[in-house]
């Protein structure tokens, strides 16, 4: 009796590792397709226009600006505020 109850342990405990590995290596295989879909930085070489906030006045990318009434600000919340 302890013999059988020995092998259908160690029979449940390979399954359980096979099980364990194959779902490790689906979930890499996901986290690479992710990484792959992500867009390419920009290269360090590359420069990019800046902006300046019409209310605080920070620089920050052109393309991240926010425009409105022909200004251009750095978040959605300074566009409400009043410009300096």
């Amino acid at each position: 009796m302890t013999r059988i109850l020995f092998w259908i342990a160690l029979i449940a405990l390979v399954v359980f590792a096979i099980r364990s590995k194959l779902r490790a290596a689906v979930r890499r295989g996901q986290m690479e397709a992710q990484r792959q879909q992500r867009p390419t930085p920009t290269h360090a070489g590359e420069i990019e226009a800046m902006a300046q906030c019409a209310h605080c006045g920070m620089y920050f990318p052109a393309s991240e600006a926010v425009r409105a009434d022909g200004h251009d600000y750095c978040s959605p919340g300074h566009v409400r505020l009043p410009p300096r």
